[in-house]
């Protein structure tokens, strides 16, 4: 295909997607946003600031499994470097990709959160050998979800605006509660949990953030984030909440040794438990890169999802060797992108880089954790707040007042927030179906498909006037086509 016609088609993907991008002018020698690269310093910094974002999200699962299975402390250590690392690994994957695999968007990926409920109750208390069947099981089931991603990213075509936007807002609020609880300080458990001082950083923080994308300009606006959580951390270290305890424990050098807990260990019952998760995790990634995709300006066709999904996979797949768990989106840096219009893959490429530097120099990942965790949930808001946004933007395009579109919205949005409105909602139901009643990504995704097809799909109903069809935006962009 001329680089000049899918540049065109993907810019006013783009306009449709987001009314603050305006449409790139076509050009046969002018690249993409995506695939432009930035001048170096800027490249570092706008992929740093991608890193601190979603660095609290790639340690917590380590920090919760490590101590369920017995894992000492400086084994738990060792698995949030581990994590690091693979997670580097993934998003250059994911970035840069080869052959079929990659999105080749700004994706970034880390440990999935979906596992830890599942890994813990496979490894507890079972120390080394725990770790080494969860290992195990994530490898067979990542290697099942590798050879499943060339069917499993033609759920694309069920994916119209009123399913995208749906989902897209529901990753947006569902992220919401983790900002709140990093706002609070992250540890129901601990005494200071809740009390002014965090939540007063945490708004400090917020109207810094705000202040700076108000105030500054140029590239320096777009690093608001980074500089916002510079500026917090600054001041918490007077109030007291700043640690810097990670720093004298961490080792200046440290390299995940493969396989450091033993070889792989194979049961069944923790192979379908882990597939499921993996089920799970391609679902949400493929909502995210169709999220992803409109933010950009480059719709995600089956071929970018199929891409994807391999990526995830394969990133998975390599993880346990180098003692990491599974890997997926992380959709809270979809809202960094959304929020700064920074598109290049190579800035979340070079974010990868550090991420692979981070794993190997434990000191230096002790500075990135120096950010307070009501800090970084200050920022939280605005980022996963802009997922939000963006879905609202798209649910704009899906036509609400015609049909039963606003009903699908309705139920849909309405079970998927029931995990975050009453997380115990489904206590009674068995804890293999808890992997997917316990996301409302998942369970609101699915819902939309279901009504979509029921109401949009079958039943004959008649197909729009040509008039509709020219105006609709799933006709303009045929990756939301029905």
């Amino acid at each position: 295909m001329a680089a000049t016609p899918r540049f065109r088609n993907d810019a006013d993907a783009a306009s449709d997607a987001d009314p603050h991008l305006a449409p790139e002018p076509a050009s046969a020698d002018r690249k993409h946003p995506v695939d432009e690269t930035l001048p170096p310093l800027k490249m570092f910094t706008s992929g740093l600031q991608h890193v601190a974002a979603m660095y609290a999200g790639v340690v917590a699962p380590p920090m919760i499994v490590g101590p369920a299975v017995g894992l000492s402390p400086k084994e738990t250590a060792f698995l949030m470097g581990a994590s690091l690392f693979t997670a580097g690994i993934a998003t250059l994957l994911q970035t840069l990709g080869f052959w079929r695999i990659g999105a080749r968007l700004p994706f970034v990926n880390g440990v999935s959160f979906a596992g830890v409920t599942p890994m813990v109750a496979i490894g507890k208390d079972r120390g080394h050998d725990g770790i080494a069947v969860i290992f195990g099981a994530i490898i067979v089931a990542s290697l099942i979800g590798f050879l499943l991603a060339p069917y499993f990213c033609k759920l694309v075509r069920f994916f119209p605006p009123v399913v995208t936007g749906t989902v897209i807002t529901l990753i947006g609020v569902s992220l919401l509660p983790v900002a709140f609880n990093w706002s609070q300080g992250g540890n129901a458990k601990a005494a200071e949990y809740g009390s002014m001082t965090n939540i007063t950083m945490a708004a400090v923080t917020l109207v810094i953030v705000l202040a700076l994308r108000k105030l500054l300009r140029g590239f320096l606006q777009q690093i608001a984030i980074l500089l916002g959580l510079v500026v917090g951390t600054l001041i918490a270290i007077p109030v007291g909440i700043t640690d810097f305890g990670a720093i004298k424990d961490a080792d200046p050098i440290g390299f995940p040794t493969p396989f450091h807990f033993g070889a792989p260990q194979f049961e069944i019952a923790a192979i379908v438990s882990m597939s499921i998760v993996m089920l799970v995790c391609m679902t949400e990634s493929t909502a995210d890169m169709l999220a992803l995709g409109r933010i950009v300006g480059r719709p995600a066709d089956e071929r970018t999802i199929e891409g994807g999904l391999r990526a995830d996979t394969l990133g998975s797949a390599i993880s346990p060797l180098f003692n990491g768990f599974m890997c997926s989106a992380f959709a809270q840096n979809i809202g960094l992108v959304a929020m700064t219009k920074v598109r290049s893959r190579f800035v979340v490429a070079a974010g990868g880089g550090i991420l692979i530097v981070l794993g190997l120099v434990p000191v230096a990942a002790s500075v990135i954790a120096l950010v307070p965790l009501p800090v970084l949930g200050g920022a939280g808001i605005v980022l996963f707040g802009s997922v939000a946004a963006s879905g609202i933007q798209t649910l704009a395009t899906a036509a609400l007042e015609k049909g039963e579109n606003a009903l699908i919205v309705a139920a849909a949005v309405g079970i998927g927030l029931i995990p975050i409105a009453a997380p115990e909602f489904y206590h009674a139901f068995p804890k293999d179906l808890l992997v997917v009643l316990d996301s409302g990504i998942s369970t609101g995704c699915v819902v939309a498909i279901v009504l979509n097809l029921a109401f949009n799909h079958f039943g004959g109903k008649p197909e729009p006037e040509p008039s509709e069809r020219e105006q609709s935006p799933a006709a303009a962009d045929p990756v939301a086509a029905h």
